[in-house]
């Protein structure tokens, strides 16, 4: 096994993050091109906690090597199973996924949240992203590792595109409803 982790603090507060999080997976975030449907699966609230979970089928197409294909059979669509739990309360979002489509071979089991950081807990939302990479290969600890190594560097990277376009959502969530905003209170 492998682990992937990273952190990162967004300049915005944590209402602004955890309600732009439903919208990271929107049309005109370029940077998520490649996801093709969000599916909400089940969502709950707990009545003593506030807590609200939720559980989504992520499909994407993946650029998969023709030669993976080709091997291990399938094809380049993929599903990811995430449950999200919103805190209010403590102000913490989690969410964990892992994937569903070729878990035989490679397991990923990815944990996020967001916080209040500690730098400016009303003005500033503390991201944290840790992910378990798992081949499956049988006994052959040399291809385990390369393959595992080379899913840890592909996390790497489609990691931090994600960053960049929840960025591009929290700018554009903030220039719509901020716009919103300043509209509602000239009615009054």
């Amino acid at each position: 096994m492998k682990v992937f982790s990273s952190a990162c603090t967004f300049d915005y507060s944590w209402d602004e993050v955890s309600t732009a999080n439903w919208r990271k997976y929107c049309p005109w975030n370029d940077k998520v091109t490649h996801v093709v449907g969000v599916d909400t699966l089940s969502r709950t609230v707990d009545p003593s906690t506030g807590i609200l979970r939720t559980e989504r089928l992520i499909t994407c197409n993946q650029s998969v090597p023709q030669w993976v294909l080709t091997l291990l059979g399938g094809t380049t669509t993929s599903h990811v199973y995430e449950v999200s739990y919103v805190d209010p309360v403590s102000k913490k979002v989690t969410m964990c996924s892992n994937n569903l489509t070729w878990s035989n071979v490679l397991n990923v089991r990815e944990t996020v949240t967001y916080q209040p950081s500690s730098i400016d807990p009303s003005a500033t939302t503390q991201f944290t992203q840790e992910a378990k990479i798992t081949a499956l290969c049988g006994g052959w600890q040399k291809i385990k590792n390369k393959v595992e190594e080379a899913s840890v560097e592909r996390f790497r990277e489609n990691a931090k595109i994600g960053r960049e376009g929840f960025e591009t959502v929290l700018e554009m969530s903030r220039r719509v409803f901020g716009e919103q905003r300043d509209l509602e209170k000239q009615k009054l």
